[in-house]
């Protein structure tokens, strides 16, 4: 797994929302969160998703990115987003390359059953990509506040 200090992996590339293929090489230049999550319209996801949304304006102050990726066809991305009215970006990652670069895929367990998943957790990237912060598990309700705090309390000290 990567450790703060890593330079992400930059040049995998994944789909975006609009079905093409992109890389964190490609929009890299401002902080960057970069969020995993199992799958579009589960509960968990939704909730995370839509607080993602509610702060992303105030993230976008800050000057800061959002990118949520899962597994998920980007045309699931789409509908979800457009359910949810998403503002930010969602990038498909179906062969987890990305999810597996970032360690983001794992053992997991609900309801007592081990099985491997996507995990949620979250990384924040500086402008050149290296690693500045991990959240290696995420309590969705008030995840994206929690994220939202620490690039404010970051940028307040710079």
């Amino acid at each position: 797994m990567l450790s703060i200090g890593n330079v992400a992996p930059l040049n995998i590339e994944v789909v975006d929302e609009s079905g093409q293929k992109t890389s964190l090489s490609r929009v890299l230049g401002q902080p960057t969160v970069v969020y995993f999550y199992p799958k579009d319209n589960s509960p968990g996801c939704t909730k995370e998703a839509c607080s993602f949304r509610d702060y992303n304006e105030e993230l976008e102050k800050l000057g800061v990115q959002v990118i949520g990726v899962s597994g998920d066809s980007y045309q699931s991305h789409v509908k979800f987003a457009q359910k949810h009215h998403l503002n930010f970006k969602l990038w498909s990652d179906p062969e987890k390359k990305l999810i597996n670069a970032f360690g983001a895929w794992g053992q997991k367990s609900m309801f007592g059953k081990t099985f491997l998943g996507i995990r949620r957790m979250t990384f924040a990237l500086d402008e050149t990509g290296k690693i500045i912060h991990i959240w290696p598990k995420v309590e969705a309700n008030q995840h994206a506040q929690e994220v939202w705090g620490f690039f404010n309390q970051l940028m307040s000290s710079k």
